[in-house]
C-alpha cells in the first residue's frame, strides 16, 4: 500500500522484485497512520465489505494484517496469506490466534478448499502481476457461489500521469521508489487499462457490482491539511476499488 512515489526507477534497478521481506517493518510502521493507507484505502475497503459479522473472509496478500484486524473487529472470521514471510510474522503479532495466517503465493495453487469463503479481499495485490488469469481463477475457486471479491489496484490513470509518453492502452511494467519510515524501497507494478481489468474479471466468472473512487475518511482533512490542500473536493486519485460477485454456474 504505497505512499506517494518520490521518483521513478527502472525495473532493471530492482534486485528482488517487490521484496517486502526487506522492508516489512518500515512499511508497516509508515502505514499504520498514513493518509493513503490508514485514512483512505483501509476505511474504503471496510465500507465496501459492509456487514461482515459471521462471514468467512480471506485477506489475499494480507501484509501485516491491518485490514484483517479491521474486519475481525467487525465480527468476521478472518484468514489471510502473503508471499512475504516477514509480513505474515507481523500479521501474527497483530492478530494472535484470531486468524488463520499462512505464507502462500497468489500465483500458485492456494492451500484452501473450494468454496471456503464468503468474501475475498485482494487489496493492492493484482497490480504486481502481469497475468491475472490464474490468480483470479484461484480466488474464484475459493469463493462460495454468490461470494464477493473486493479488489483494490493502482488507478490506471496514474500510469499515464507518471509516464505521459506511454500508451494507456498497453499492459506495461513500471517501477517507483518510495521511503517507508526512513527506509527506501522500490515497487514494480503492471499497468493495464480499465477495460482489460473488467474483461479479466468477467473471464474469471465474476460480475462487476461496484467500481469506486472513494474519498478519504472524513477526519483526513484535519489530520493531513497540507496533503489535501490541493483537493478542494477532498477526493483524489490513487487506487481503484471493485466489488465483484462470483457468478453461479
Amino acid at each position: 500500500m504505497p505512499a506517494k512515489p518520490e521518483s521513478p526507477a527502472g525495473a532493471a534497478d530492482v534486485a528482488v522484485e517487490n521484496d517486502y521481506d526487506s522492508f516489512a517493518e518500515a512499511y508497516t510502521a509508515e502505514n499504520e497512520t498514513s493518509l493513503i493507507n490508514a485514512y483512505y484505502a483501509r476505511p474504503a475497503i471496510v465500507d465496501l465489505a459492509g456487514a461482515v459479522a459471521g462471514r468467512r473472509i480471506l485477506d489475499a496478500g494480507c501484509g501485516s494484517g491491518p485490514v484483517s484486524a479491521a474486519l475481525r473487529d467487525r465480527g468476521a472470521i478472518v484468514s489471510g496469506f502473503d508471499r512475504s514471510a516477514k509480513m505474515v510474522e507481523l500479521a501474527r503479532r497483530r492478530l494472535g490466534d484470531a486468524a488463520d495466517l499462512r505464507v502462500a503465493d497468489i500465483t500458485s495453487p492456494l492451500p484452501y478448499p473450494d468454496g471456503a469463503f464468503d468474501d475475498v479481499i485482494a487489496a493492492l495485490v493484482l497490480h504486481y502481476l502481469e497475468d491475472w488469469t490464474a490468480p483470479l481463477a484461484e480466488l474464484r475457486r475459493l469463493l462460495k457461489p454468490g461470494g464477493r471479491l473486493i479488489v483494490v489496484v493502482n488507478h490506471p490513470i496514474l500510469f499515464k500521469v507518471e509516464h505521459p509518453e506511454a500508451s494507456y492502452f498497453t499492459t506495461a511494467q513500471w517501477s517507483e521508489e518510495y521511503t517507508f519510515n526512513g527506509q527506501k524501497a522500490v515497487l514494480t507494478y503492471w499497468h493495464r487499462p480499465l477495460h482489460a481489468m473488467t474483461d479479466a474479471f468477467t473471464a474469471a466468472g465474476f460480475r462487476t457490482a461496484v467500481i469506486s473512487e472513494p474519498p478519504p475518511a472524513p477526519e483526513a482533512r484535519e489530520l493531513f491539511p497540507d496533503e489535501l490542500a490541493n483537493f478542494p473536493s477532498g477526493t483524489f486519485l490513487s487506487f481503484l476499488f471493485f466489488v465483484l460477485e462470483a457468478v453461479e454456474g
